[in-house]
């Protein structure tokens, strides 16, 4: 499968905000896009255009599905997905996202990103409710429990992240940090998605 295989800190700068690709890297100093807050490239200091309506309405599609590691064909699932469900289109789809796998197994701190997170659960490293998923595009259900397997808990990267300590965790997830589990309370609204996008823009782009 294709994949992103550049610094990722030049996406972060090409959006223009922290998509928090790098792990611990993206909450420090140390940032690209805190030490240099313009495009990447050679023209990246030069005057910008007027970006187009259109433009403005790709850079947050790209923008969403940079956040969550997740490529073309699998954003415009996600939309379709979302579209034909009932409710406000745009949030469905960022609840969707937001019940991948490795989203959660991210979220719960078993992974310093999201692309440690995908590694981690293609490794067979996470199970739910007690079964081994090594599938990243899993979406979880509301009372699923979500853990670091037996076998993977003196992994040392796993133990290197848990050390440091939990992240924030949204209300709509329950950590235990030091059984290396989670679970998932119920589904989570708008509000406790702190992905920095418009997804009305997105709904606009693909309603063209």
């Amino acid at each position: 499968m294709a994949r992103y295989t550049d610094a990722v800190c030049r996406l972060c700068r090409r959006e223009g905000v922290k998509l928090y690709l790098k792990g611990e890297k993206c909450y420090s100093d140390k940032c690209p896009v805190v030490k240099r807050p313009t495009p990447p490239g050679m023209h990246g200091m030069a005057r910008q255009r007027k970006v187009s309506e259109y433009g403005v309405q790709l850079r947050e599609k790209q923008k969403a599905r940079r956040f969550y590691g997740v490529l073309e064909g699998q954003f415009e699932k996600y939309f379709d997905l979302a579209s034909r469900k009932k409710g406000v289109t745009g949030e469905i789809l960022l609840q969707t996202l937001e019940r991948r796998l490795d989203n959660v197994v991210y979220r719960l701190g078993f992974a310093g990103s999201r692309a440690e997170s995908r590694q981690v659960v293609k490794h067979s490293h996470i199970e739910v409710n007690g079964r081994k998923v090594n599938i990243p595009s899993y979406l979880v259900r509301e009372g699923d429990v979500i853990a670091v397997r037996e076998g993977s808990r003196d992994h040392k990267r796993v133990k290197e992240v848990t050390a440091a300590g939990p992240r924030t965790v949204p209300a709509w997830l329950t950590a235990e940090p030091e059984a290396m589990r989670g679970t998932v309370v119920r589904m989570p609204n708008r509000d406790e998605i702190d992905a920095p996008v418009q997804e009305h823009l997105i709904v606009e782009l693909y309603s063209r």
